[in-house]
């Protein structure tokens, strides 16, 4: 009798869904169209200042809106709330001495407090901190202390519609110009944010992190991490990057840190939870400048404006968040949600960051000019017609008013943010609908000019009025 195959056929096992489960649940609810437009009004059309829960689903933001794991909440419980030496905080340096490999561990309430420690520090007036692009809150800690927070984003991190691995790269080639240019000592350190916020959540290569690493060891230029997402990138880097594929995330994670001299986090980020951050590196001159300052501005080293509870769960948040299922689960979100956005006929930023989906509102809104913010307007029309929170990157958040000119951003971004562990597929499908009946009436949409604008981060406080 020939020999036949007898073994069941099996079919392939469907997508992977959310590798937890629920066991706590938040109502939302959403207010009718009358309610929202008078709550647009009364915010001057700026989504930051409509209270949260007059927002059904809220993608302003990924930071500190992550939901936390029965892990974490159950840490909050040991908090030692002592003023020296909680446990905590030794928890605390142990994992971002095993994760990232720096020796010397501060922890701060959240990133911009970590900014402004080490550009009070370093910078002075005449400074140049080159990046990849920095976010709102680094440019505006550098420009306090009188330093050029300057992009030095590789070119195709400009094209929104152009498919390409790694667009947070940084432009080597202008690093090297920059650094040879430069007096020794005007650039105080050179910096890499992982992944690239204002460039659409886009990862950098491993091979550009080693190049920057060369770069700023041959010219003696301190080298730090903006490394809000540093998981998501090295997840980025395993799936993308030849000869990468067969290592783990936290090996990666190991070997970008250890080119660098430093770097800072906002935790509320990829550290999973709702408040914290920190520095780390091996200087051990600068750190010791930086705890003297920070005893000033953010409390004693070793609880760093935080409770002893939230040490805790920043600590367990940062191990949990190199568990590879999570990081194929949230990547994949994310992508899912950019094809249905696409498939509805909405431009996007393409390849989909891992953090969240930019819509490329100068490709969406072409008959409202740039002077007339149409990343602003589509951020109006998201709540106005669905009662979604989302937040511009364009004009707004990044033009200039420089010598009586107004200056325009590179790009027109909607950042539709995914906080982690939050929401479900649903969730992100009623959003990508409500966008694509906006992209159907698109023409109606009207452009915004502002009444009130602060001549620092302006988009956080700016009152705006819809131009007839």
């Amino acid at each position: 009798m020939s020999k036949r195959d007898l073994s069941p056929t099996v079919p392939p096992l469907p997508a992977l869904p959310e590798p937890w489960r629920i066991k706590m649940v938040e109502p939302i609810v959403l207010r009718d169209r009358e309610y929202r437009e008078r709550r647009l009004r009364e915010a001057a059309f700026n989504v930051f200042q409509i209270p949260s829960e007059d927002v059904y689903i809220d993608l302003f933001t990924d930071s500190g809106t992550s939901a936390m794991s029965d892990s974490q909440w159950a840490g909050m419980m040991l908090g030692d709330e002592a003023y020296a030496g909680s446990r905590n905080f030794y928890a605390l340096q142990a994992t971002v001495q095993s994760i990232f490999g720096f020796p010397i561990v501060l922890p701060v309430h959240q990133g911009r407090a970590a900014e402004n420690l080490l550009f009070s520090t370093v910078v002075k007036p005449g400074s140049t901190v080159p990046n990849n692009s920095h976010f709102d809150t680094t440019r505006a800690n550098i420009e306090a202390n009188g330093g050029t927070a300057l992009d030095l984003l590789a070119t195709p991190g400009y094209d929104p519609s152009l498919e390409h691995p790694f667009k947070g790269n940084i432009d080597l080639d202008r690093v090297r110009d920059l650094f040879r240019g430069t007096p020794r000592g005007k650039i105080p350190l050179a910096m890499l944010t992982l992944t690239n916020n204002s460039g659409g959540g886009q990862p950098v290569s491993l091979e550009n992190i080693k190049g920057m690493a060369a770069l700023c060891r041959e010219h003696g230029i301190p080298f730090y991490i903006d490394a809000c997402r540093f998981a998501e990138n090295a997840w980025f880097i395993k799936q993308r990057e030849p000869g990468q594929q067969s290592r783990n995330v936290a090996d990666i994670v190991r070997e970008i840190f250890a080119l660098t001299d430093g770097c800072l986090m906002s935790a509320k980020k990829d550290g999973l939870s709702n408040i914290g951050g920190f520095i780390a590196g091996r200087d051990r001159d600068l750190m010791e400048s930086l705890k003297q300052r920070m005893l000033v501005i953010e409390g004693f080293p070793t609880y760093g404006g935080l409770a002893g509870r939230d040490l805790e769960a920043m600590s367990r948040g940062l191990r949990e968040v190199l568990q590879e299922e999570y990081l194929r689960f949230r990547v994949e979100q994310v992508a899912q949600f950019g094809a249905r956005l696409t498939a509805l006929g909405i431009p996007i930023l393409r390849p989909v960051g891992g953090h969240a989906v930019y819509v490329d509102a100068k490709a969406l809104l072409p008959h409202i000019p740039q002077s007339q913010f149409p990343a602003q307007a589509l951020v109006v029309a998201l709540y106005r017609e669905g009662g979604v929170r989302s937040v511009e990157i364009g004009t707004v958040m990044f033009g200039r008013d420089q010598g009586g000119e107004a200056t325009v951003a590179p790009m027109e971004l909607v950042r539709l943010a995914v906080p982690r562990r939050v929401y479900t597929a649903s969730h992100l499908q009623y959003v990508a609908e409500i966008l694509g009946g906006i992209g159907a009436q698109r023409t109606r949409l009207k452009g915004l000019r502002f009444t009130f604008r602060a001549p620092v981060l302006r988009h956080f406080t700016a009152q705006f009025e819809e131009i007839a």
